[in-house]
C-alpha cells in the first residue's frame, strides 16, 4: 500500500462548542444521576456484585481524582496511593486492579455524603477548568494522554453508563442522549489514541501483523478511521483504504464497547451496521481496540 493511500493523521476533535457542550453535559448528566441514585434503595442491587451506593462511590472518587488532573499532572492525588495503581492500569487488569483500590480508597457509602461529594467534585472541576486549554493533556491509566475534554467527556460517560446500571436494577427509567455519548467516542476516544495510550491496551496475547482500518460514521460526529497497524493504534482522517465501514448511533455503540448490549442485539435493532470489503476485520480490531 502507498503512502498516499493512506489518511492523514485526524485532528482533534475539540472545539470551543465542543468544550461547552461537554461542559453542560456533565453537569445535566450529575444532576440526573444524584437524582436517580438519591431517590432509591442504597442497597438495591445495580449489578451482580455492586450496590446502588457501591456504584455511586465508584462514580465519586472518579470525580474527585479528577479534580487534581484538572490542574496539572503534579497535583497530589486527593486518594493516597492511587498514583501507581493508575501508571500501571490496563483494560486486562483494571477491574481486578484499579477498581478494587479506589474501592478500598473510598470506603463511604452513607448517601448524603457519596453523593455529596460527587456533585462538589463536578463542581470543582468545571470551576478549576473553566479557563483551561481544553486540548491540553494529563496523565491517565497505563501512562495515556488525555485532554482535559476528555476528562470531562468520560466522566459523563461513567456516569451515564452506570446510571444505566442503577435505573435497570431498580426498574427506573434513564436515558443515554446520542449527543452526550458522541461527545464520548469524540473526545474521549478519538483524542487518546491521537495523544498516545502507553501502555493502556497491553495484554499477553500474540500481536496481529498487518493493518486493520475501521471507518466510523454517524449522525453526530465526524467521520474517523481508527487504524490497528502490528498492535499500535492511530487515528486517522478518512481515506480511500478502509477495510471495514461501521455506521453507529453513538449511544448504542458506547454500551457495546463497554459491554452492556452485545454486537449481536445493537445490529438487529439497526443502531449498528457494518459493511467494507472485509468486514471480518471488526473482530480481531475490537479484541485490541477494547475498553473494560
Amino acid at each position: 500500500m502507498r503512502d498516499d493511500d493512506r489518511g492523514a493523521g485526524a485532528a482533534t476533535r475539540i472545539t470551543p462548542d465542543a468544550w461547552l457542550a461537554a461542559r453542560a453535559a456533565l453537569k445535566d448528566t450529575c444532576d440526573r444521576f444524584t437524582a436517580l441514585a438519591g431517590g432509591c434503595d442504597p442497597q438495591a442491587m445495580a449489578t451482580a456484585e455492586w450496590t446502588v451506593m457501591d456504584t455511586a462511590a465508584h462514580v465519586t472518587v472518579i470525580a474527585w481524582l479528577y479534580t487534581a488532573r484538572m490542574v496539572s499532572d503534579d497535583t497530589p492525588l486527593p486518594v493516597p496511593g492511587m498514583a501507581e495503581h493508575i501508571l500501571a492500569t490496563t483494560v486486562e487488569n483494571i477491574h481486578a486492579g484499579l477498581n478494587i483500590q479506589m474501592n478500598r480508597g473510598y470506603s463511604e457509602r452513607r448517601p448524603d455524603e457519596v453523593l455529596g461529594k460527587l456533585d462538589s467534585a463536578i463542581d470543582e472541576i468545571l470551576r478549576l477548568s473553566a479557563d483551561s486549554d481544553p486540548a491540553a493533556t494529563a496523565s491517565w491509566l497505563g501512562g495515556s494522554r488525555l485532554p482535559l475534554a476528555g476528562f470531562v467527556a468520560h466522566l459523563t460517560n461513567e456516569l451515564l453508563v452506570h446510571g444505566r446500571d442503577i435505573a435497570r436494577g431498580v426498574h427506573a427509567p434513564w436515558r443515554i442522549p446520542q449527543r452526550y455519548a458522541a461527545l464520548f467516542f469524540e473526545l474521549f476516544l478519538v483524542d487518546i489514541i491521537r495523544n498516545g495510550l502507553g501502555t493502556l491496551l497491553d495484554d499477553d496475547r500474540p500481536v496481529r501483523q498487518g493493518r486493520i482500518a475501521v471507518e466510523f460514521h454517524s449522525a453526530y460526529t465526524r467521520p474517523v478511521t481508527l487504524v490497528l497497524t502490528d498492535g499500535q493504534v492511530s487515528a486517522e482522517e478518512p481515506s480511500r483504504h478502509t477495510d471495514v465501514r461501521v455506521w453507529f448511533e453513538p449511544a448504542t455503540l458506547d454500551l457495546v464497547l463497554f459491554h452492556r448490549i452485545t454486537r449481536t442485539r445493537a445490529a438487529m435493532s439497526g443502531s449498528l451496521r457494518v459493511w467494507g470489503r472485509r468486514p471480518w476485520l471488526l473482530a480481531p480490531f475490537l479484541r485490541k481496540v477494547r475498553l473494560p
